[in-house]
């Protein structure tokens, strides 16, 4: 489980296939406090640890992740938003986040506003995943607050802090993202439904 507030943006180190698995390797500042099957979220999307080298660890993604995430877009050299997983006790700074991606979005607009910074994304009405007004979004990890929530778009602010120490500071018009919904408002969804 995670918060969403993201520890550090790391950058990625290599990438090697194998069958239909991808083997990431990421470079980050908190690798000596890692353990072997340790869960960390990259881009938001929860992948076990499966080796640690120095300040280099590795990840396994397989067929199901690379389907419904954009690891595969990932390249050498690319930046990752990261998170650890929550201790329990701790203060709960962002909204509960599981590191499962429900689907892809694009960023279809931004914008600067006197100090903060707009970004809105479209998503497939395909898996029925839906926004609300001032509810939590996960995007690239990222714990978010809705506004414009609409059918299948929305559009969150961005502070000048998270602008920074995120991989929000590389995203462009037209980019992939991942995206998970709030888990309480896929559960009153699904319940609705019945």
């Amino acid at each position: 489980m995670f918060t969403g507030i993201i520890e550090e943006v790391a950058r990625i180190h290599s990438i090697e296939k194998e069958n239909e698995n991808l083997h990431i390797t990421v470079e980050a500042n908190f690798t000596s406090e890692l353990k072997i099957d340790q869960s960390v979220a990259h881009n938001g999307v929860c992948l076990t640890v499966v080796e640690i080298n120095s300040n280099l660890y590795k990840v396994t993604a397989i067929k199901e992740t690379l389907n419904k995430t954009t690891l595969n877009n990932l390249s050498v050299g690319d930046f990752v938003n990261l998170e650890r997983g929550m201790i329990l006790g701790e203060r709960l700074d962002g909204h509960l986040v599981q590191g499962h991606v429900d689907q892809t979005g694009i960023c279809i607009n931004k914008t600067s506003q006197n100090g903060s910074h707009i970004f809105t994304f479209e998503y497939s009405n395909e898996y029925e995943n839906i926004t609300i007004e001032k509810g939590s979004i996960t995007v690239n990890g990222v714990s978010l607050t809705v506004f414009n929530s609409g059918d299948n778009t929305f559009s969150v602010a961005i502070i000048p802090y998270t602008l920074e120490n995120t991989t929000f500071k590389y995203l462009s018009i037209g980019d992939q993202v991942n995206l998970e919904f709030d888990v309480i408002g896929k559960y009153a969804k699904k319940l609705y439904k019945k």
